[in-house]
């Protein structure tokens, strides 16, 4: 019986890996497609010569300056927004009143469009620091909402039985509430990872952020080498799987040795 569950779950991975090869293959034929339409080879250049593009920066030192720049910029705002989401998500989730009182700033900040949004936070704050605050305030309704839900779905009884010994406390939420929210929590870092990378390279687009892939994209827009463009978007795309996908993989591994 275990040994039919183990070739079914690789049976399932191998189609799930090439249903995924096939969508890249669509995208690719899409582009040609779209090229041939167009007529215009500049603003869709063939496939191979994208990919010549995206080995030849693999192979440069300075676009791993770039990726890290970037990382950095994403990883302080999950950080700020993760402390923020998750205090308040638990606070809308323990009180109604204060989930009422919350939604229309977090109705706000979902809603009003990125560049409004940057352009207000670069009145107010030095250019260096508006890719963490951008990203930051956008993801914080995503954690925050997941918190919430996570928290109202715990077991009434079970939160009971824990305050009879103890009452909230920093204690309590570490070691009783965040375990028992992991799978609200880790969806929302999923989205968290795909959407953070793409409002902090769009901001460090607009405000020039230097040594970033933002900056990177800007000037291979402003000498229009499109095939370069293209290549940042594969790295783009290869550090958003690698961020949400690895971390999945091995708390699946732990998970299924436990």
């Amino acid at each position: 019986m275990e040994k039919t569950d183990n070739f079914s779950g690789q049976k399932s991975r191998r189609t799930e890996t090439l249903t995924f090869l096939l969508g890249i293959i669509f995208i690719g034929c899409l582009m040609q497609l779209l090229g041939k339409i167009k007529g215009d080879v500049l603003v869709f250049p063939s496939v191979l010569s994208i990919l010549r593009a995206f080995f030849s920066l693999l192979l440069t030192r300075k676009t791993y300056s770039l990726i890290l720049t970037t990382l950095i910029h994403l990883f302080v705002s999950l950080l700020f927004s993760s402390l923020i989401g998750i205090a308040i998500g638990v606070a809308e989730g323990l009180s109604d009143s204060f989930r009422r009182f919350l939604k229309p700033l977090m109705i706000l900040l979902r809603s009003i469009p990125m560049i409004v949004l940057v352009v207000i936070i670069m009145v107010l704050t030095k250019y260096s620091r508006v890719p963490y605050i951008a990203a930051s305030l956008v993801l914080v309704p995503l954690i925050s909402e997941a918190a919430a839900e996570g928290c109202r779905r715990i077991d009434r009884e079970l939160i009971d039985v824990y305050r009879l010994n103890s009452d909230f406390s920093p204690r309590v939420l570490f070691l009783v509430y965040l375990p028992l929210m992991a799978g609200y929590l880790s969806q929302a870092y999923i989205n968290a990872v795909g959407m953070g990378i793409k409002i902090i390279v769009t901001t460090e687009y607009l405000v020039q952020t230097k040594n970033s892939l933002g900056k990177a994209v800007f000037s291979s827009s402003y000498f229009n080498d499109y095939e370069e463009i293209y290549a940042y978007a594969l790295i783009m795309i290869g550090l958003v799987l690698l961020l949400s996908e690895i971390p999945i993989l091995i708390f699946k591994k732990f998970s299924s040795e436990r």
